[in-house]
């Protein structure tokens, strides 16, 4: 099946494709959001297993959180020096 050719507005390419860190950034922050807001609320009702679940999904959102925080600074290195980056990029 031959795939589709990439629109011209878009900023990746075939053998350099655009890369998903920014929305694995926010998901990753939401996450991290709601599951200690959960299990703090979870845990005040008296339910502790259910808050150390949340607990524990909120250390992978930090490990998450880390992970891209490396692989962004990493890309902004490598890129040639003047070009834009935007907060989000």
């Amino acid at each position: 099946m031959a795939g589709k050719a990439q629109p011209s507005r878009a900023k990746g390419t075939v053998g350099h494709p655009y890369s998903a860190l920014n929305l694995r950034l926010v998901l990753a922050s939401f996450g991290l959001v709601i599951s200690v807001g959960l299990g703090v609320l979870v845990a005040l009702t008296g339910h502790w297993v259910p808050a150390v679940i949340l607990f524990v999904l909120a250390a992978v959102a930090v490990v998450d959180l880390v992970i891209i925080t490396r692989r962004r600074a990493a890309r902004r290195r490598e890129e040639p020096p003047g070009t834009h980056h935007s907060l989000f990029e």
